[in-house]
């Protein structure tokens, strides 16, 4: 809450507006700039740093009055409009407008909320009417136009969609609907908005300080709890972010500093300093111009880092909101004369507003007390309580849900704690080393497996393949049970920060009969093996001992439990060996079983599956050494290629050297799209500001174009009725159209025969 209310700061005293107007200024920079100095002193240490009063938390009335004054509505309208740019920008993107017809396919199995089962997707053409409702509301939301309703629209939408499948939940997606539930109950239409024109009572009228107070501190708890969450070891010590490091954008630290002290120092220990402190230095005068320095550049790194749409944007357009709320009439007032027209306001005075709590001056003149100029005192009404009652709760419960995972038990994985509510991000990396699915036909009793590679429909198996957290695993039980009998809980091993892959679930358990409850510990949850965690250096050890055409990959495994792994024939010299615990390796083919020891190691057959038991009582650890020997023998192939085609551009011994090429050798066509593919990399990271840039804005276009196209048509559906199928082929086929080929890459298509000239 003290991140909302420096504004406070002699500005929203009525008695000093009096005493020193100025046009298009906010009361806090009124007071600062125009009073005596010796004003200036007189005021306390507190009212300095923070703009309020210990006197202002004494009691509830006060704190009510100090929640409730009067302040500039300028830098929340600019807010607004920002954000309602955005997130129209966002509704085709991340929120799938441009491939809605591919997430929901009418009648596809979804995974839905556990405690939001009850939600259903509406046909296809009434889902795209949906997204035109959420696309209208944040234009409404931008333009300041209708307001109240905008957001209405907005938010009733976009909570329907967010819960509606839970495979696309993240933070900042949870963010936004944060922050647009926040402004439905602000009023952020008395700036540069539409409503203005309408009503004029609401052109340029006061907002009451909690407005500003809540977001402030959303952001700030957004920032200081992300950063409480990298004081994990695994953070601290510079294994969550490991590889990325290697990314060109820190190539100017590369330049003084070996990679692994920029994963360490900059990755990891800058990520971390910048989010416990960044809402802080955002909220002092002295420190702000610096942190939005920081955060600025910040943000841009992480827009190029990670597939995050629109949040990067989102969080740089919240930065302003801790300036003093009437910098955009002192930064727009720098403009020309001829603009200003166009431009937000910035010299009239804000005007009274019955949401404000004006309190009345000591030494206030009959005259200042009959002029009409001057808001009359007001004395707090129960909306004024009710609106500070909610800022306190709504800001103790942001406070206490990356916290309360010791309620919702069933949630916690290896990493306790509501990922979508803790503000957890970056802090745990995954990958998936292995995937086993098995089922049981509900029909003929057949045990088989699921290929986890088969595109399927949206949420059918997707989550069972990719994710890591039981509620959806849980969830999708549903989804092929009218067929299955009996799903076996996905054999997914999981690497946690450079750990061992280990199965995050017990594949023993039946999926489709097992208990979960959202406040219970899930029972078929396997722990996090944290033992192991000192085995890291050792794994790096052995990696950097092998050649570049050796391959290592480690497991580790419970007791009681096996993995069941088949040898690829295009991998040879491949064998298992033990690091620790106890082990039984199992030949299915050759019906031979050999147990071995920390230490030893056998090979293993290529073209054949085996079977590693934990035979131990404490977890095994091993790991797999093998050669891809196509691959070696391919690169072979690739060198000898390249030599050729070096001599040929050279004209030494070309004709003879070009006879012995084959035009149809599947070698030399592998060689030439490799070629090609190498070409296009190295093309597109060489290419100008300019041209990313184009490659950038045609990709959106397109993005953009499909998504308006789509819901033009489901649109003229639900008015006049299906189209004859040819036309409506004719038209999705049109709104399917990707941007057209350069020359020079239509005369490389690897489509055409491949002719000697091309090597």
């Amino acid at each position: 809450m003290e991140a909302g209310v420096r504004d406070t700061a002699a500005g929203a005293s009525y008695v000093e507006r009096s005493k020193n107007p100025r046009r298009g200024g906010s009361e806090a920079e009124s007071a600062t700039a125009k009073e005596p100095a010796e004003a200036m002193h007189s005021r306390s240490r507190m009212q300095r740093l923070f703009g309020f009063e210990k006197e202002d938390l004494s009691s509830w009335h006060r704190f009510v009055c100090l929640l409730n004054r009067p302040t500039d509505p300028a830098s929340l309208g600019i807010f607004r409009c920002l954000f309602g740019m955005l997130m129209a920008v966002d509704i085709t993107q991340e929120r799938g407008l441009s491939h809605l017809d591919y997430k929901y396919l009418d009648g596809a199995p979804i995974c839905r909320f556990p405690l939001f089962n009850f939600l259903e997707p509406l046909p296809m053409d009434w889902m795209y009417c949906v997204y035109l409702v959420m696309f209208l509301g944040a234009v409404g939301i931008m333009l300041g136009w209708f307001y109240r309703l905008s957001c209405l629209m907005f938010i009733s939408t976009y909570w329907y969609i967010f819960f509606l499948d839970k495979t696309a939940w993240n933070n900042h997606s949870y963010l936004y609907g944060l922050i647009g539930f926040q402004l439905t109950l602000m009023d952020a239409n008395r700036y540069w908005a539409i409503d203005g024109l309408r009503n004029p009572k609401k052109r340029n009228a006061h907002v009451p300080l909690w407005n500003y107070t809540i977001l402030r501190a959303q952001i700030f708890i957004v920032y200081f709890i992300a950063g409480v969450k990298k004081l994990d070891a695994d953070w601290v010590e510079g294994y969550s972010m490991k590889y990325l490091a290697h990314h060109w954008l820190f190539d100017p630290f590369k330049v003084i500093l070996p990679v692994e002290l920029v994963s360490l120092m900059v990755v990891h220990g800058g990520g971390l300093i910048l989010d416990l402190t960044a809402g802080y230095l955002l909220f002092f005068d002295v420190t702000r111009p610096a942190a939005i320095i920081f955060v600025t550049y910040f943000h841009c790194m992480n827009s190029q880092l990670f597939s995050i749409g629109m949040f990067p944007y989102t969080m740089l357009a919240t930065s302003p909101l801790f300036c003093y709320a009437d910098w955009p009439r002192r930064f727009f007032g720098r403009f020309p004369e001829f603009l200003q027209f166009v431009l937000p306001l910035t010299s009239d005075e804000p005007r009274p507003s019955p949401s404000c709590v004006y309190p009345s001056p000591p030494n206030r003149s009959a005259e200042e007390r009959e002029s009409p100029a001057l808001s009359q005192p007001t004395a707090p009404r129960f909306r004024h309580k009710m609106a500070a009652f909610f800022t306190v709760v709504y800001i103790a419960e942001q406070l206490f849900l990356p916290y309360s995972h010791f309620i919702t038990k069933g949630y916690n994985n290896w990493t306790n704690g509501l990922y979508g509510y803790s503000w957890d991000m970056m802090v745990h990396s995954r990958t998936h080393q292995h995937v086993k699915i098995t089922y049981k036909d509900g029909v003929t009793g057949q045990i088989g497996y699921l290929n986890p590679g088969v595109s399927t429909t949206q949420a059918t198996l997707t989550p069972l393949v990719n994710t890591t957290h039981a509620p959806l695993v849980h969830a999708t039980r549903a989804t092929p049970a009218p067929l299955l009998h009996t799903i076996l809980a996905p054999s997914v091993n999981i690497t946690l920060m450079t750990r061992a892959p280990l199965v995050i679930f017990d594949p023993r358990v039946d999926v489709v009969k097992a208990d979960w409850s959202p406040f219970r510990p899930n029972p078929w949850l396997m722990p996090l093996l944290v033992d192991l965690s000192p085995w890291r250096t050792k794994f790096e050890e052995v990696e950097e001992s092998l050649d570049n055409q050796t391959e290592v990959v480690f497991i580790a495994d419970f007791p009681g439990l096996h993995l069941e792994n088949y040898v690829s024939e295009d991998l040879g010299n491949t064998s298992v060996q033990v690091l620790q615990g106890q082990v039984q390796v199992e030949m299915v083919d050759e019906k031979k079983n050999l147990t071995l020891t920390s230490g030893e190691k056998i090979q293993l057959p290529a073209g054949a599956y085996h079977k590693v038991y934990t035979v131990s009582e404490t977890p095994s650890c091993y790991m797999y050494i093998y050669v891809n020997t196509t691959e070696v023998e391919l690169q072979k192939n690739f060198t000898k290629l390249l030599e050729l085609q070096e001599r040929v551009r050279n004209g030494t011994g070309g004709s003879t050297l070009v006879a012995e090429v084959n035009d149809t050798d599947p070698m030399v066509r592998l060689f030439l799209k490799r070629q090609k593919r190498m070409q296009e990399v190295k093309k597109r990271r060489e290419a100008s500001l300019l041209e990313r840039f184009d490659r950038f804005a045609t990709k959106k276009y397109y993005m953009i174009r499909r998504g308006v196209l789509m819901t033009a048509i489901a649109m003229r559906n639900l008015a006049v009725g299906l189209p004859p199928l040819e036309q409506l082929r004719s038209e999705i086929d049109y709104a399917n159209m990707k941007a057209p080929e350069s020359e020079a890459a239509q005369k490389e298509s690897l489509a055409d025969e491949p002719r000697h000239g091309e090597l």
